[in-house]
């Protein structure tokens, strides 16, 4: 459908695209002749952060929610005269990070340049060789890469490694990584989902680690391990007879455009119901994609025709999307009308600074089309802010809702979440939200490239007030019934959450 506009709009229209194409090429993204992390100048790396300061000032509407002005401009002042020389892009990428993560704006992100990106599958090894659970100042271990470890297992405490305590490892993590206002929930399961990446990020690799753990007994244990890399890995030959034999060739059948989506779906979205407890489970793990209406409309049909008292809604994974696949689930669960938003604004129509943001263009239009500015100075989506959505009258679910939630539920979940909190059926298991409960910087996300280093930069350009009663005091969602880790959990692989809602579920029940 063709868009039409005032003639205003077409006259602005005309001059921007003009203005554009002669001011406003984005800079180049790449590097030529680039080798993997490499080296870049510190006059060249201070131009950047310098450069960074002023788009973000510029641009971003959330700068000082959580952190005053005084303390972001100390940030980058000591940052800039931090540089003295030379730095590689893993260097210089924390540095950037560690000035992003004060601002406590999850949706502000820092990421390395595309040509790091492309190379670094190729460079991936050698890591630090444990998976290991996080969360607030504990580490355990989840697996390790050597098959034969025969001492750190799962469920093994660690203490320390080379020297540095498990909060000093976890606080250095922390500060490369941004979050949502003050909670470190999501922090956690980031860096639990991949632990060797983030070590190998905030203090390198060495070639030796000396662990101290705790043994069966509780008692402090110290061991030796190396790094791991798969072409170190010694293979057993197949025995001489073996070999006289001719094996059979096993063909794998190539998977199909369509059995591909498939397996992608199943692994994004499940629906699954248990008649001998009466109780559905719904497993979403984002709001991007995967025909989720269909899902919705399918699911919540049958949970009506089979007269299924419960349902367990599983977030954990899901780190948010479109708003308007969470307001549809929302709908299904919700039982009066919500909005989405008390303020949803931006502190400018079309980005400054431009020539060093991606989708600028698209920006300028997108705010054109939705937002208008208004007594405060700032340009707002009202729809957001004045529209109120209707409950489902078809297949609207009254049942027990029980939402599985941790420090991945983010964004678009945690809206979900926070417009369901305090109904009545409705009962929020687990850890405290990833994303914040008052407010995110979610609506729109440009990149900027940073033009030496090549480093890209997500920064938000609109802020959310979901609710003003609220207070902002950089919390996520609380969960109604808290349920944290536990070293015998990981190390019996027990899904405590999980285990929870169906306890909640029987008690009623009975």
């Amino acid at each position: 459908m063709a868009m039409i506009f005032s003639k205003p709009l077409k006259h602005n229209i005309a001059i921007f695209f003009i203005s554009t194409i002669i001011l406003t090429s984005c800079v180049s993204s790449r590097i030529s002749n680039y080798h993997y992390n490499q080296k870049t100048a510190a006059p060249q790396l201070k131009e950047d952060l310098i450069l960074l300061q002023t788009i973000l000032e510029a641009n971003h509407p959330s700068l000082y929610w959580y952190t005053t002005k005084d303390s972001i401009d100390n940030a980058f002042k000591a940052t800039i005269g931090s540089i003295s020389d030379s730095l590689t892009e893993i260097e210089f990428r924390n540095k950037v990070a560690s000035v992003i993560s004060k601002i406590h704006c999850g949706h502000t992100a820092v990421r390395f340049s595309k040509d790091y990106t492309k190379l670094s599958d190729k460079n991936k090894y050698p890591l630090f060789p444990l998976s290991i659970k996080t969360w607030q100042d504990t580490m355990v271990v989840v697996a390790s890469y050597f098959a034969s470890d025969s001492i750190l297992k799962r469920g093994t405490i660690i203490t320390s490694i080379n020297g540095r305590t498990a909060k000093q490892l976890l606080d250095s993590m922390f500060t490369i990584m941004g979050s949502d206002g003050y909670s470190n929930t999501y922090k956690s399961q980031v860096i639990s989902g991949n632990f060797p990446n983030w070590y190998k990020l905030a203090w390198g690799l060495d070639s030796i680690y000396q662990i101290t753990y705790l043994d069966s007994l509780g008692k402090i244990q110290s061991v030796k391990i190396k790094n791991y890399s798969p072409d170190t890995i010694h293979i057993k030959k197949p025995a001489a007879d073996s070999l006289k034999t001719k094996q059979p060739i096993v063909k794998t059948k190539k998977l199909t455009r369509k059995e591909k989506r498939q397996m992608r779906i199943a692994t994004t979205r499940l629906f699954s119901m248990d008649s001998s407890t009466n109780t559905a489970y719904m497993r979403v793990t984002n709001f991007t994609q995967n025909h989720l209406r269909s899902f919705f409309r399918r699911s919540f049909k049958k949970l009506e025709h089979g007269k299924t008292p419960n349902l367990i809604i599983d977030l954990r994974e899901n780190t948010g999307g479109y708003m308007s696949a969470s307001n549809l689930f929302t709908k299904y669960l919700i039982d009066k009308p919500f909005k989405n938003a008390d303020t949803l604004v931006a502190i400018t129509h079309a980005i400054k600074h431009p020539y060093y943001v991606r989708e600028s263009i698209k920006y300028w239009f997108l705010s054109h089309l939705t937002s208008r500015k208004l007594a405060d100075g700032r340009y707002h989506i009202r729809r957001a802010e004045t529209h109120y959505l209707q409950p489902k009258t078809n297949h609207h679910f009254n049942g027990r809702v029980y939402i599985l939630q941790g420090g991945y539920t983010y964004s678009a979940a945690t809206m979900f979440t926070s417009a369901l909190k305090g109904q009545k059926n409705v009962t929020i298991i687990g850890e405290e939200s990833g994303g914040g409960y008052y407010g995110n910087t979610a609506t729109y996300l440009p990149t900027i490239i940073l033009p030496n280093s090549k480093l890209r930069v997500v920064m938000p350009t609109y802020r959310m007030v979901m609710d003003a009663k609220r207070i902002k005091d950089g919390r996520g969602v609380l969960p109604d019934v808290p349920i944290r880790a536990t070293v015998e959990a990981i190390k019996k692989a027990i899904d405590l959450k999980l285990a929870k809602a169906k306890e909640l579920i029987l008690v009623v029940s009975y």
